[in-house]
């Protein structure tokens, strides 16, 4: 009997001093996926640019179109980029 109290003791301390380290590792899955999101998006977004500079240069869009798309393209990867610095660096969060 008395092994069953200091077992369910034993177990209920051990859940509250791991409790930090539980919600941490929630954390960090869901800042890795939104990292990997945005990297994603990122990639994506430089492909684009890289694809009307193509239709720019085989003819498909005019100079003027091309200017604005790129524009806009560039202004949409500034974003991304500035959303992915604001993100903690894994390397930082193991210093913490």
């Amino acid at each position: 009997m008395d092994f069953v109290v200091i077992f369910v003791v034993l177990l209920v301390v051990v859940w509250f001093v791991s409790g930090p380290l539980r919600s941490r590792g929630a954390e960090e899955v869901a800042e890795s996926a939104e990292r990997a999101e945005l990297e994603a998006a990122r990639d994506a977004k430089y492909g684009e640019i890289r694809d009307a500079e193509l239709d720019f240069r085989t003819g498909k869009l005019s100079e003027a179109d091309w200017r604005a798309l790129d524009r806009a393209l560039r202004a949409e990867a500034v974003e991304i980029l500035r959303q992915l610095d604001e993100l903690p660096t894994p390397a930082a969060e193991a210093r913490s």
